[in-house]
């Protein structure tokens, strides 16, 4: 039997650098990396695999620079070749830089998708097909209220505007053209190797230099804390592992919510962060709708139809947050060692 072949786009970025390990680590599957190492991907994650940096990974992975911005030419499909896979995780992910830069998320997210739906239309129309999303398609959730897979996609910002176009580009291509595809929303990821502009590494880097950590709230006319935003947050493998569900157990057409085991207030996860490096936070709250238009307060997703497909998280929130903060610590410490040991040397 033929070993299967799989193509990760955004493979260099923080969700697909996990992915690429998690299919390494669980399969025998040959993987072709697409990789476009902008300021968003890093081969650097990738490299620092240890299967990869071990060169123990026995050729199974093939790297291929390529943005999606523009079409896959005959050539670079060639070089792909026959897939029974596609995981699409490339995209442009941070609200605040979208509120900047509308349209380079529009660009990367619906155009770049529509050019890889293109490209499995026309070389590859029997793979599999992940559509990887989020959870702020659909806006801010009601305080009493989990977003179930088919309720309205309405965005609040660039970045989930141009997230809800790649989702239902890719909802097109299946009704369409009867292409394979699977549509995922995935809740707040975090892990190793996540950009520092993301929630966690900020905190930490704000407790351990003794700084204000903003936190974004509902405050009344007097300034007191009504209410803080929440988010469900989900370890990196944890969304890997739901992918590779998925693509064995996954219904072309259907929707899949791929959610945390549990739901913080931004304020409490960063109290926690604090408890594990050992140091309180300085938090200060900070209206959000004054400073922060196109912000959602609350995310949440119900997780049944997922759970009831079969898909257990395989690692807690606790222990994968404690991980990934001693893991974060230990390497900005051998970071500031090497550049420590760079400067005595010049």
């Amino acid at each position: 039997m033929a070993m299967k072949k799989i193509l990760i786009t955004g493979a260099a970025g923080f969700v697909g650098h996990h992915t690429v390990e998690h299919i390494l680590k669980n399969t025998d599957w040959q993987i072709v990396a697409l990789v476009r190492l902008n300021t968003i991907g890093d081969i650097n994650r990738l490299m620092d695999i240890e299967v990869i940096r071990n060169d123990s990974s026995n050729g199974r992975i093939l790297f291929i620079y390529h943005d999606l911005n523009f079409a896959i030419n005959p050539d670079v499909a060639k070089r792909i070749g026959h897939v029974d896979y596609i995981v699409h995780m490339a995209a442009n992910s941070h609200v605040d830089r979208s509120i900047k830069e509308p349209l380079d998320f529009f660009y990367d997210n619906v155009i770049g998708t529509v050019n890889l739906l293109e490209f499995a239309r026309n070389y590859n129309p029997q793979a599999k097909f992940i559509n990887f999303g989020t959870d702020e398609v659909f806006g801010p959730a009601p305080d009493d209220y989990n977003f179930k897979e088919d309720d309205t996609y309405k965005p609040s910002n660039p970045y989930s505007a141009s997230k809800a176009g790649q989702l239902d580009a890719g909802i097109a291509y299946f009704v369409t053209f009867k292409l394979p595809i699977i549509t995922t929303h995935a809740m707040n990821i975090f892990g190793e190797r996540q950009n520092s502009e993301k929630f966690i590494p900020m905190c930490m880097k704000n407790i351990l230099a003794g700084k204000p950590q903003i936190i974004h709230a509902q405050l009344d006319e007097k300034g007191n804390v009504k209410g803080v935003g929440s988010r469900f947050w989900l370890h990196a493998r944890n969304a890997a592992d739901a992918v590779l569900f998925l693509l064995e157990k996954g219904v072309p057409g259907e929707k899949y919510n791929i959610v945390g085991d549990i739901e913080l207030k931004n304020d409490e996860l960063c109290k926690k962060i604090g408890g594990i490096l050992g140091k309180e936070p300085v938090l200060q709250y900070i209206d959000f709708h004054k400073t922060r238009p196109g912000h959602d307060r609350r995310y949440s997703l119900d997780g049944s139809k997922l759970n009831k497909l079969g898909w257990k998280p395989p690692v807690n929130f606790e222990d994968s947050l404690r991980k990934t903060i001693e893991w974060t610590l230990k390497r900005w410490m051998e970071d500031n060692n090497l550049l420590d040991s760079r400067d005595k040397h010049e």
